[in-house]
């Protein structure tokens, strides 16, 4: 078959590259433009616009796909896509994590002339968690299992009609990063699977997403990093672990603003608690344990101020070897 392509960060990409190993013909891939990132602040390509480029796949950038944009440049370069669109010859359009809305003309397009439509991957068991951040949010709200959702798109926030849906279950380990991959690997397989299933001319059943269920994965803000010490520590472990890797949970010590990276909940039974929310009540070898608005926390992974990702315990010895070596001073986080 062949195929538009529509995304942006490594989720898609990974979508991409199964379905042209599985060899579907990808015709034409949108992106969002190149982003200043890293330390030199560089423009840098997208993950797909970077798969596109190793397989001489056209690329378009829009910032926008609305061509009645305000902005003429805009509204331009969104009319050059939608011509491109419209004289591109192709069988169905993949969207995943593209970032950019699709109005209603383009899911036309994608409709037209026998066309199968625009099919969407979606991280999460639709409809819980429509909208930009499913991942983040399942781990955060304390959610046992999400998956991967093949939705038909229409013009709403995820609301289309699904066509496939696989279930996994979360770990109390999870982190954003684990669970990315594994939802990267599982959307990969079922939207190839989506596809030749299309290609041989099977009739896909359309389920409509229920009316009750459903929720929104709001976008991540930097501003939700800092600890709040305050909450329990079931809470907080929740959210250190659906922040790794973005934006990375944050707190201050000594008016250092350290990052947290993983955290665990520990048989809090022989460990002294206080009721100062906050306060490290004690390391081992490995990690450190803090005090939360209820229960006890205990931190794996850090990361000072330029420095690197270290155990919790290497990274805050040096705060309780400042008054005297291997002195244990009880120390507070903000």
């Amino acid at each position: 078959m062949k195929i538009v392509f529509a995304g942006t960060p490594e989720f898609a990409a990974h979508a991409m590259r199964a379905i042209d190993q599985a060899g579907h013909e990808i015709v034409l891939a949108l992106t969002q433009p190149d982003r200043r990132a890293g330390r030199g602040m560089h423009l840098q390509a997208s993950p797909v616009k970077q798969f596109a480029l190793e397989k001489n796949i056209p690329v378009l950038q829009p910032e926008t796909l609305k061509r009645s944009h305000s902005d003429f440049l805009k509204s331009a370069a969104a009319q050059e896509a939608y011509l491109r669109l419209l004289e591109t010859e192709f069988d169905a359009m993949v969207v995943v994590a593209y970032g950019l809305i699709l109005p209603q003309d383009v899911l036309d397009i994608a409709s037209k002339d026998d066309r199968y439509g625009c099919f969407n991957i979606h991280a999460s068991l639709l409809p819980r968690w429509r909208g930009a951040a499913p991942i983040q949010r399942s781990i955060a709200s304390g959610d046992e299992k999400t998956g991967v959702s093949i939705m038909q798109m229409d013009a709403g926030l995820d609301t289309g009609d699904v066509v496939l849906v696989r279930e996994v279950a979360i770990s109390p380990q999870e982190t954003s990063v684990s669970l990315h991959d594994r939802l990267a690997n599982l959307g990969a397989g079922l939207m190839v699977e989506v596809l030749n299933a299309l290609d041989q001319k099977v009739n896909l059943e359309r389920v409509p997403q229920l009316s009750v269920g459903v929720t929104y994965a709001e976008k991540i803000l930097k501003s939700e990093a800092e600890i709040d010490w305050q909450l329990s520590a079931v809470e907080i472990d929740r959210r250190i672990r659906a922040f790794n890797p973005f934006p990375g949970s944050t707190s201050t010590l000594n008016g250092d603003v350290l990052k947290f990276w993983n955290s665990a909940l520990p048989d809090a039974s022989q460990i002294v608690q206080t009721n100062r929310p906050g306060e490290v009540l004690g390391l081992n070898a490995s990690s450190v344990y803090v005090q939360c608005g209820q229960g006890v926390i205990e931190i794996l992974e850090m990361q000072k101020p330029g420095g690197k990702r270290i155990g919790a315990s290497a990274c805050l010895s040096p705060y309780y070897l400042q008054e005297k070596i291997m002195q244990f001073q009880k120390e507070k986080f903000d």
